[in-house]
Formats: C-alpha cells, structure tokens, sequence
C-alpha cells in the first residue's frame, strides 16, 4: 500500500457559486484582520501612554492573532477558487502544528490579561512591582513556550501515524481528528491523547480566567463608582474576547465529532471571524486606543 502524500479538503460548500461569494466575503474579513491587529501592534509600540502592561500584552495578542489567521485563511480563501482544493501531507501535517501552537499560545495569553487585571485591580499599590517590565516579558515568552510544548506533543503522536489511503480530510483545513480517521491504523488512543491535552489546557485556563474575574467582581465592591465603571470597561473587553475565543471551540470539541456543515461554520468563526473581532473589541471600548490610534494617524498625515 502506497503512503498518501497529497490531500484533498472537501471544503466549506461543495456548490462553485456560494465558494465565489464566500470568496468575496472571507477576503476583506482577512485583510482587516491583518490591518487591525497591526495597526494595534503599531500603536502599543510607537505610543508613549501605552507602554503599560495591559498594552504590551494586547499588542502580543494581537501578532499572534495576526499569526493563528495566517495559517489557515489564506489557503481557505484561495482554495474557495479552485476545483480541487489539495495540500500535501507534509503542508498539512504543519498546518495542524502552528494552528495549534498560536492557539495555545492566544489561550495562555489570555489567561495572562486576565492576572494582569486582577493585581492591577486588586493589588494596585503593588502593581508596578508584581508587573515589572521583566516579568511582562517571562509571561509572554510563556506563553510561546506552552504553545510550542503543546504542539509538538501533539505532532508527534500525528507524525508516526500511516496514511495509505483515502485522502480525502471533510473539512477546509487541516485539523487532528479529521485527519486521524483517514490513518490506515486504529487511532482511538492518539485521538484520547490530543483530545487531553488540548482538554486540559482548555479547563484549567478556563477555570483561572473565571475565578480572576470573580475575585475582581467581588473586589470592585469597595471601589468608587468611578473606579468600577473603568474596571469594569475594561474587564468587559477581556470577557467578551474569552467568550468569542472559548466559545465555539468549546462546541467544536466538547461533542462527538460529526460531518456536519455546522462545525465547519463554527470554524469558521474562530479561525476567520474572531481573530478579525478582537482589535475592533479591544478599540472601541478603549478610550486611551482610540486616542493613541487617531494620535498615530494625524502624525502620519503631517
């Protein structure tokens, strides 16, 4: 039996027509999601207000925003064109490892906002201290860590797996249990493996993210009302992003997997919408990056 080096994507829609008008939508979605998130990535590091913490991080959710997207929405948009949408095995076994390496990466970074958020609202006499310009860095190159241990666990249980045929992944892009049913081998210990791993990730950054926002909430109680309003804003715009990250992975991979049309959409929501939504979340509830936003543009204009 030959191994399979070629793989061909089913895609989103099979009819020619509606790929043409997903075509046309996903593209402008793309670009201002590349031009969102660098216009923040531009702000944070040329303003001098936004050299705090909750900035730094921001600009480095929003690269790695910039960088999940570019694994997986340019070879959808072009395929949307193609008749035959193929990727080689190789292409597709890279696909799964820096999709999954910046997803964990976003994930643990989040997680990271969120503590940030706490001793910023909870700790504020010491939060210079807690949050010093060397610690911001560890916390972020954390994260890239976690992000690349994860992946490579899981790469490695994928790469030694055989692929003698079909070749044929039910989806638009490359992704662990997709790819595992086309193995010529049993794969229900790896899929338990993988499904652990990014499990266990899932629920323990989860459960940190909930308990800092309570602590803030029950904390914000002895602030002013000028105090909790601003907190307030700007927890609102950490949860909101949380909510659009967890939420349709949580649907993707807390059920049986299935073919369904409706988990390629839920998909496409995190691997195209979302990444788009967070600089427009972060801005608009953000006075001080909006100011720094029109700042940068009118120097840019003289």
């Amino acid at each position: 039996m030959a191994n399979v080096t070629e793989l061909i994507f089913t895609g989103l829609f099979q009819d020619a027509e509606v790929q043409k008008v997903c075509f046309v939508l996903f593209l402008p979605v793309y670009l201002a999601t590349v031009l969102g998130n660098g216009l923040i990535v531009v702000t944070v590091s040329v303003s001098k207000n936004l050299h705090s913490p909750m900035y730094f991080f921001l600009s480095s959710l929003s690269l790695v925003e910039i960088f999940y997207s570019s694994t997986i929405v340019p070879k959808f948009i072009t395929d949307l064109l193609a008749k035959v949408k193929t990727i080689s095995l190789k292409g597709c076994l890279a696909q799964i490892f820096f999709s999954h390496f910046l997803g964990v990466v976003e994930v643990i970074l989040l997680v990271v906002m969120a503590y940030d958020r706490y001793v910023a609202i909870c700790k504020p006499l010491h939060y210079m201290n807690i949050m010093s310009r060397q610690v911001c860095h560890l916390l972020v190159a954390g994260s890239w860590l976690g992000g690349l241990i994860h992946s490579t666990i899981q790469i490695l249980i994928t790469v030694p797996l055989p692929f003698c045929g079909p070749n044929v992944i039910d989806h638009y892009f490359c992704d662990l249990q997709p790819l595992f049913k086309l193995a010529c081998t049993d794969t229900f210990m790896e899929g338990v493996i993988v499904m652990a791993n990014s499990g266990l990730i899932s629920i323990i950054s989860l459960l940190i993210l909930v308990s800092s926002y309570a602590t803030i909430l029950i904390n914000l109680r002895n602030h002013s009302a000028e105090g909790r309003r601003k907190a307030l804003s700007t927890c609102a715009s950490h949860i909101t992003v949380v909510i659009l990250f967890f939420g349709p992975g949580a649907f993707i991979y807390m059920r049986p997997s299935s073919t369904f049309t409706v988990d390629k959409l839920v998909a496409v929501f995190y691997t195209v919408i979302t990444p788009m939504l967070n600089p427009i979340v972060y801005t608009l509830r953000n006075g001080e990056m909006k100011n720094a936003i029109m700042k940068f543009w009118n120097q840019k204009e003289n």
